[in-house]
Order: structure tokens, then sequence, then C-alpha cells
């Protein structure tokens, strides 16, 4: 059998799909075919199909649990079918990892998961109904732990029977364990990798200005204080809490609010700063600078290179009442004039665009789509960022350099390879104690004490990694030749 001919007449057929899975199916779908991002795309079909809330959760699980794992449950599927994925229809494949999620990680009973995926298979391609149902009966009569020695018995090496193990590809489970080593912390790569296929709380940052962190909501639902950030909670009904705030409290990881809070916080801010997202899309930690600016009388200009995600920023600072001037451009090629700096700008954020590796958490399909050929080009386009950073800084100015990435080429490779451009035109800030003077309780973190490496499995956070540089109070002639020469 060859996995089969697809349907002309989807949603065809008498047999009933639950709206849980096929909504679950539909959004595997855009992943796969249109390079949708689930995290995005997933409230918008729970919307769509009208699901109640017991229905979202479930069509939430699948899509995040097989999204996840999806490495894995290939693997599964290769061993029950006794041929490779690649020869099977994918819209098939998709309703059959969704079904090997439900067998082996839910408590799905396995009739209604054989049943309701077979019947997914008979609306998407009827001619293979008959060949999901065998390849599913036979993941149903092996138990999760003995596939666990099957998938792992075929392994090379030992990143690569973590990687099939941990459903991560191989090359990212080499690239954490490097990111370990560096700080003595190899030994966590496991608890790591298990953090990545964890549901992530959902976080909340209550803007600096409006509320507190542990107060009540104007509902009057409690909120509960992150553990590290001074603005972070979470609460049963965050996502209703986050609606009915008029955007004073949004969701954000816990990383996020720190990595903006270390430059808002490493000194005072005095009235009159002129401050600069670089990279400010699609606008979260804009909107905590906006309000810090707003508190401490410090102005917001927010940059990015994509309209449309120029249009998220504006959403995201629309709740807060200081006006930010989000400007649409390169941010490799600042004209300090229009940008209204003409002598530079006192505190710069630039969150640069990388690999995404230290959200795996929250975007499963991102371990899918990038490859070890993204992050030279990310470097590259990091350390053209920096240069444009620190030429656009005042004199004294700050700069923080922050990836939610842990791979050391985006990090340790970029900051250090911009130092060594810089030289003494820059100074290396100590960021670890920036951000463990503004944390609720103290943070274990490791590595030297001029940057700051966060991680799912210690902290509960994104992988954010933060960097504080300042240029000196003179000079300002050498560092605006030295951008015009590059």
């Amino acid at each position: 059998m060859s996995g089969g001919a697809r349907s002309n007449s989807r949603g065809g057929g008498a047999e009933r799909v639950s709206p849980a899975r096929r909504v679950a199916f539909e959004v595997l779908e855009a992943v796969r075919t249109d390079e949708a991002y689930a995290n995005l795309l997933l409230p918008t079909r729970i919307s769509r199909a009208g699901l109640n809330r017991a229905d979202a959760a479930f069509a939430t699980e699948l899509t995040y649990g097989t999204l996840r794992m999806l490495g894995f449950y290939d693997l599964v599927l290769e061993l029950a079918a006794d041929r490779p994925t690649s020869s099977i229809d994918p819209g098939v494949l998709d309703v059959m990892r969704l079904g090997v999620h439900q067998l082996l990680a839910t408590r799905v009973p396995t009739h209604a998961a054989v049943f309701e995926q077979v019947a997914l298979a008979r609306k998407v391609a009827p001619k293979a109904a008959g060949f999901a149902n065998a390849v599913l009966r036979t993941v149903s009569r092996t138990s999760a732990d003995s596939w666990r020695e099957l998938v792992g018995a075929g392994a090379k090496d030992r990143d690569d029977r973590l990687a099939r193990l941990s459903s991560h590809p191989a090359w990212i489970v080499r690239a954490f364990r490097t990111a370990l080593a560096r700080e003595g912390r190899e030994p966590e790569l496991e608890a790591l990798l298990e953090a990545d296929n964890d549901s992530p709380r959902v976080n909340l940052a209550v803007l600096p200005g409006f509320d507190d962190a542990d107060a009540e909501t104007a509902d009057g639902v409690t909120l509960e204080p992150d553990r590290y950030s001074p603005i972070g909670a979470v609460t049963d009904d965050p996502i209703g809490v986050a609606r009915s705030s008029g955007g004073r409290i949004r969701v954000q990881d816990e990383g996020s609010q720190l990595a903006a809070l270390a430059l808002t916080r490493a000194t005072p801010i005095a009235p009159g700063e002129r401050w600069l997202d670089l990279c400010a899309g699609p606008g979260g930690k804009t909107a905590v600078l906006a309000a810090e600016a707003l508190g401490g009388g410090a102005s917001v200009v927010a940059n990015e290179a994509v309209p449309a995600r120029a249009d998220l920023v504006r959403n995201a600072v629309a709740g807060v009442p200081i006006e930010v001037d989000v400007r649409v451009g390169d941010g490799r090629e600042l004209d300090l004039t229009a940008l209204g700096a003409p002598d530079g700008f006192d505190r710069i954020l630039l969150d640069a665009p990388c690999t995404g590796l230290g959200a795996l958490r929250r975007r499963p399909e991102a371990r899918w789509r990038k490859s070890p050929a993204d992050v030279a080009e990310l470097t590259k386009l990091q350390g053209d960022l920096f240069d444009a950073a620190v030429g656009a800084l005042a004199p004294g100015g700050i700069l923080a350099y922050v990836t939610c990435s842990p791979h050391t080429a985006e990090t340790h490779g970029t900051f250090g390879a911009a130092l060594a451009r810089w030289g003494d035109r820059v100074e290396q800030l100590d960021t670890r104690s920036v951000v463990e003077a503004l944390s609720r309780h103290p943070l274990d973190l490791a590595g030297d004490a001029d940057t700051v490496q966060l991680w799912p499995h210690r902290h509960g956070t994104d992988a954010m990694f933060i960097a504080l540089v300042r240029r000196p109070g003179a000079d300002a002639t050498g560092v605006h030749a030295a951008v015009a020469d590059r």
C-alpha cells in the first residue's frame, strides 16, 4: 500500500471527526504546507470552530504535543509501517502523527484514538484509511516505553540517541551540549531537552506604572508574582485577564521581561533620555520599554524591518499612554536625525533576529525548520546590527544585545567578535549583577559575569541571552567614524 491517493472532496464521508481533532489536523497541515506558526494560527482556528474550553485544551494538546514529538513519532511510524515516512502521503502522515500522540502520550482510549484518526484519514485520502488503521493498531500494541527502546536502538551515537528520544534534530542537541558545557553544566543536557517538550505556563507581564504584579486586577482576579521578574505574574485565566486589562497586562515570557528590564534598570533613568528598540517586532519588549520610559521621563522609538511586524508593534504599545514612534526600516541603515536622535540614543535594545532555539517550548515547529546554515547567515546579520547599534549610541549610552537562542555562535560568538572589532570603544557591563539586582529571587546563573544565559530547565523561561555594553562618555567621533568605515 502506498499510503493512499488523496480525495478530491475533503470533509466528505458520514463518519464524524471531533472538532478538536479536525482543528489540530488543520494547524499541522498549515504548518507543513504554508510554514504557518502554530502559536498564531491555533487560537484563530479554535475560535473559528467555536470550541468550548475543554475541546480547545484538547486541540492545543494535540497540536503542540504532536509538533514537539514529531521526530520521535515519525521514527515510530517508520518502524510500525516498515517504510520511510517520505513514502507516505503527507496529509495521511499528519493524521497518523496525531494518532501516535494520542496512543503514546495521552489517556485517550485506544479505540477512540484509532477510530477517529482513521475516520479523519478517510476524509483526507480515502484509499489510505486501511493503511492508517493497520499502522495505528500496530503502534497501539506496543507500550510507549518499548517504542522508546526500539527507537533508541537505532541511534549512531549518544547525541543521535538523545535526538531521537527527545525529538530534536541532532545538530540542535550538539549546539545545546556546547552551550551548557561552556557554563560547566553539560550534565543538564537531558533536563533541557525534556523541558523543551513540556508545555510552558502562560506568563503575564504587568506593565510597570499601571499595577503591581502581586495586586488584584480590576476584575478582582488575584495575580501570583513570578519568581524572578518584578513585573511578571501568573493566574488561572491568563488569557482572560490579558484581554480585559486594556493593554496593561499581556502575555509575555519571564525571560523576555528580564531582558528588557536589564536595559531599562541598568542605571537610573534620567528624564529626557532617548531610547531605541532596534528590532522591535512583534513589540512585547517595546511595550515594557515604553512603560518604563513613561515612568522615568524618557522617550522611545521602535524600528522594525517588516511592515506587518511594525503593525504588531503599534498594537503592542497601543495600551501604554506614551507616544512611541514606530518606524519601518533596515536596522543596519539608521538615520539618527530622522529617528529624532541626531546625537544618538541613551539606551538601545538589540533583540537580534536569531534561530529561536531558546523558545522551542512555545514554537515547537521551529526545531524542524531551522538548519545549521541559518546560523551562519544570522550571525552575519547580528554582527552588522550590533555595529549599527553601537554607532547609534550617544556617549555613555547603553546597548543590550539579546537573543532568544543559546547557540554559542549567536551568543558568545557574535558578542565576542563585536567586542574584538570595537576594542576600547565599548566597555562591558556586569550584566549578571544588573539582572540579579532586579530579580525577585536569586538566579542560578553560570558562566562569566559579563553575560546572562537563562534556561527553560533551570529558570522556567525561554533561553534568553543578555549582554550589556556601554559606549564610553567621550570619543563620539571615533565610534561614528568606525561605523562609517564598515
